[in-house]
């Protein structure tokens, strides 16, 4: 196998962005040379072009996944799963606009691969990392407007919100709700690619994906693991606690260290773990759901994070598809309990969330998969020229309106960085 530089890779990552640009579909994956929280990841790049199979559907989407896989046992499918695939799992429904246009359920075979492990060897497609290494393709010029984006939620909007999911929690209807509201410019003008390639040199994060399905764009710059199986164990990682950066190196390790100190962020994390380790029992042999880290505190360039990393080993005979849909949607995307959590989503938000709290990833041939979530994204639409993004946060008992918007800002600075 083929052991390149990280200099060789960052240019072979270049090179595939910019080969996006000729192909209808396209899946880059990035982990940006980052620490995973527990050493998880198996893979540093992916690059994957073209079609020779797909399905795309909006009904019935874990069968089909499912008999998807079957059909292509020992190939790399991959997979994105949008967030309203919750309909199909509980008497759920989305009844908000989605702009976007992404379908519940996208699949594909590739027609060209490039996959760079962990290790930083080509494991697969030596041939067009090759090609990659020794090209110098360029963006196509198109040219952009100045985006302005604008709040589907006003502030005033956003705060009284808060007040009620703080009402519901007094109540006894959930006890942590995940909240997310809109930004958005529904006559934007950009370049993805080049959007993309910015964001990655903003905020570098373990989870990047770039995904272009025709006209529909995600650039994706998420720090978060959703679930991944490596042999005979699966893996769920939620993040559930954020703290700014500051150049300043003393002032950023009060911030971090206030992080881990901070009671209501424990709070908030440990009820998300408690919620996937339940989710993960429901698959899982007796007795081997385990916590392997909890409270971990992960430095990215724009924010510090609280990652808990759960396990367990499924039971035998058990498709991964089973395994994933079982623990889907991630809960520190939903809140506890799950089901009230996502009736009060749809009740509150004002869009439907589509592939934002979704997940993108890949089955690989020798069984295992890795999945991400879906946030600190841009989705873009660019036959409508809608562009989207969407920020949240956890609110409990002990959140404070105005802190909970503040956070929601914090998260969304990258990605108007970019767009400036």
């Amino acid at each position: 196998m083929a052991l390149y530089t990280k200099a060789q890779i960052n240019h072979i990552k270049h090179q595939a962005l910019q080969f996006s640009q000729q192909q209808d579909v396209a899946l880059l994956l990035d982990n940006n040379f980052s620490v995973n929280a527990c050493n998880l990841s198996e893979v540093e790049f992916v690059a994957a072009f073209g079609v020779k199979d797909f399905i795309e559907v909006n009904s019935s989407c874990f069968d089909t996944l499912n008999n998807f896989l079957t059909k292509h046992a020992g190939k790399y499918v991959f997979t994105q799963l949008n967030y309203d695939i919750k309909n199909e799992l509980e008497q759920l429904h989305s009844n908000h606009p989605n702009h976007v246009g992404f379908a519940k359920l996208i699949a594909f075979v590739p027609m060209q691969l490039v996959v760079i492990n962990a290790q930083l060897e080509v494991v697969e497609g030596a041939d067009l990392a090759t090609s990659l290494l020794q090209g110098n393709l360029g963006f196509d010029v198109v040219k952009s407007d100045a985006v302005m984006m604008q709040p589907k939620v006003i502030k005033s909007q956003y705060l009284y919100d808060v007040e009620c999911i703080k009402q519901h929690i007094v109540e006894g209807d959930v006890y942590e709700l995940n909240y997310c509201m809109e930004f958005y410019n529904s006559q934007a003008v950009i370049n993805p690619f080049q959007v993309y390639d910015k964001l990655k040199v903003k905020s570098p994060v373990p989870f990047g994906a770039f995904f272009k399905w025709f006209d529909r764009y995600l650039i994706c710059a998420s720090p978060e693991r959703f679930i991944c199986r490596k042999d005979d164990t699966v893996f769920v990682q939620p993040i559930k606690g954020t703290a700014p950066r500051h150049e300043n190196a003393a002032t950023d390790e009060q911030h971090k260290q206030a992080l881990l100190d901070s009671e209501k962020e424990r709070a908030e994390n440990l009820m998300i773990v408690d919620l996937m380790r339940n989710d993960l029992a429901i698959t899982a042999q007796t007795g081997t759901v385990k916590v392997e880290e909890l409270f971990g505190i992960y430095s990215f360039p724009q924010v510090h994070q609280m990652i808990s990393t759960v396990s367990s080993k499924p039971v035998m005979p058990i498709n991964n598809v089973e395994v994933i849909k079982r623990a889907f949607p991630m809960g520190s995307m939903t809140g506890a309990p799950k089901i009230m959590a996502m009736q009060l989503i749809e009740r509150y938000e004002q869009t439907q969330r589509g592939l934002y709290s979704g997940t993108v990833g890949y089955f690989a041939p020798n069984g295992n998969f890795d999945f991400n979530v879906v946030i600190r994204s841009l989705q873009y639409n660019a036959q409508h020229k809608y562009l989207s993004y969407e920020v949240g946060s956890a609110i409990t008992y002990d959140s404070i309106p105005e802190q909970e918007y503040e956070e929601c800002l914090l998260k969304a600075q990258a990605m108007l960085a970019v767009l400036a």
